[in-house]
């Protein structure tokens, strides 16, 4: 069981998944629902102080980088054209509820980006990026769990 943890929380800060994936992941593989939820919705907000840190401190030496910095600028676009106008028309709350969508490349890896690009405030940009990682695991949560309950 406690592989199966470890696993969801891989998961959960993986951008591959994250906890919209490590969530039915521990579910699936019997981990305690509640446990699965918490471990995975923490390991999920994680992410944004780590990817803080990594844009700020550590991406600027990067750029110097002619293959880093073509592939940073394609990924920068990409989150301005999926978040842009929604996150400057209305900020926080823009924000959040892209993070929240349980759609790949809406979670928090794509907030920490546009929060860095978009010169939000951390802690506005932690808080919304929180909100939407909880609401958007508590829908896979839910969903999952009516699955599970359709299934047996």
């Amino acid at each position: 069981m406690i592989d199966d943890i470890i696993i969801a929380i891989l998961w959960s800060i993986s951008p591959f998944g994250e906890a919209k994936v490590g969530i039915p992941y521990g579910m699936l593989k019997g981990v305690n629902v509640y446990l699965v939820f918490v471990v995975c919705f923490l390991a999920n907000v994680l992410v944004f102080p780590l990817m803080m840190f990594f844009l700020v401190k550590i991406n600027g030496y990067l750029l110097k980088w002619h293959l880093y910095k073509k592939a940073a600028i394609y990924v920068a676009r990409k989150a301005k054209i999926g978040s842009g106008d929604k996150i400057e028309k209305y900020g926080f709350w823009g924000l959040l509820l892209f993070v929240m969508i349980p759609l790949p490349g809406t979670g928090v890896y794509a907030g920490s980006i546009a929060t860095y690009l978009f010169k939000i405030k951390k802690r506005k940009g932690f808080l919304a990026n929180t909100i939407g990682i909880f609401l958007s695991s508590l829908i896979v949560w839910i969903t999952t769990l009516l699955t599970m309950k359709g299934i047996n």
